[in-house]
């Protein structure tokens, strides 16, 4: 069974990037290790505990992503593919909850960044709360990590997944969305 390891958890978009890339290559038996970040997926890459790693590179709203430049640098690996994939951000919150009642929105730096328009339109005394991926907010939010007055903005995967309710679909900053993952193995 091949590993592959993703820098988020169950409901990020590098969890569907590694099934996009699964697909993409006719892998049928494979396992997802969640890794939460580029950092981690590359170490384990070079530590011989994954044979594919999977994390993003570049997004078409806010460029370079940046947590990926630094492990890049530090680690020696071969790509085996490039690939995009459309990114639709939906703002989520505990059932019940209304627009209204958000005091604050959390989620990964790069999501907050693509949907900047929306959040300075419709929640702009809302305090920002970044953490280090977006599948993590909702599952946080869903624990009851984060307070009840937080909305998380993630994948509708990630709503299905932590039982959350999607106020407003496609809240990024252009609807054409689109990140760049790598796919990459030792050399």
């Amino acid at each position: 069974m091949l590993k592959i390891g993703v820098s988020g958890i169950e409901g990020s978009y590098s969890e569907e990037a590694a099934g996009i890339y699964a697909r993409k290559n006719k892998i049928k038996d494979y396992e997802v290790v969640y890794l939460m970040d580029t950092e981690n997926v590359l170490k384990n890459l070079a530590d011989k505990k994954i044979e594919v790693g999977v994390f993003p590179i570049v997004n078409s709203i806010v460029g370079i992503v940046e947590m990926s430049v630094g492990p890049i640098k530090k680690y020696s690996f071969k790509i085996k593919d490039i690939f995009d994939m459309q990114i639709n951000h939906n703002l989520m919150v505990k059932p019940g909850k209304k627009m209204e009642d958000i005091k604050k929105v959390s989620s990964h730096l790069q999501s907050l960044r693509q949907c900047g328009k929306f959040l300075k339109s419709r929640l702009s005394d809302a305090e920002i709360i970044e953490l280090e991926d977006n599948g993590k907010a909702a599952k946080d939010l869903a624990e009851g990590r984060l307070s009840e007055n937080t909305a998380v903005i993630a994948s509708k995967a990630a709503a299905m997944l932590y039982g959350l309710e999607i106020l407003e679909e496609g809240i990024q900053n252009i609807k054409d969305n689109r990140s760049a993952f790598l796919a990459v193995a030792n050399i």
